[in-house]
């Protein structure tokens, strides 16, 4: 974990422009993304789980259990094997509160994906200084797209049949 910590810190500080360093940011930003990723995901998933817990101990008459937190390391797959992954703290912080809050339906799919974005925005642009940002919650993104194209009815469902008259 320390490892991951110095590894997103001597990026974030790299002042080169060169080919290299370019490659460091595109690998730290590429990890990024799916801390960001997997973060949202487990604040969402732990929710989901204190919210059955605290109804049972309300149930039961007892104190509700602390409130989830987030982690700032995340264990990520790097190719064949797997590495952590740290963001500091309000970077964790605020993808595990939207997805605790999607979980909750206190923001829809949209506003959850246009919130993730600004934050993987800040760390590409003000942390790792790429010139694209990297794309947060694709996998909610590809849902979404599904979900629409399979409301939409098809091109000869659209359209009533024309009068030949």
């Amino acid at each position: 974990m320390k490892q991951a910590k110095a590894a997103f810190e001597k990026v974030a500080s790299l002042k080169s422009d060169s080919r290299e360093a370019h490659s460091m940011r595109v690998r730290m930003g590429m990890l990024c993304r799916a801390h960001l990723d997997k973060t949202f995901v487990a604040g969402a998933e732990q929710t989901a789980r204190w919210q059955e817990a605290a109804a049972l101990a309300v149930a039961s008459g007892d104190a509700a259990p602390d409130l989830p937190t987030a982690s700032r390391f995340q264990k990520i797959k790097s190719g064949e094997t797997e590495v952590y992954v740290y963001l500091p703290d309000e970077y964790s912080h605020e993808a595990f509160v939207l997805g605790s809050k999607y979980q909750k339906t206190e923001v829809t799919a949209e506003k959850a994906i246009e919130a993730m974005q600004a934050l993987a925005n800040q760390i590409s642009y003000y942390e790792l200084r790429l010139p694209e940002p990297f794309v947060a919650l694709s996998f909610l993104r590809d849902e979404l797209a599904a979900d629409a194209s399979a409301s939409e009815p098809a091109a000869d469902e659209a359209a009533p049949p024309a009068d030949k008259d």
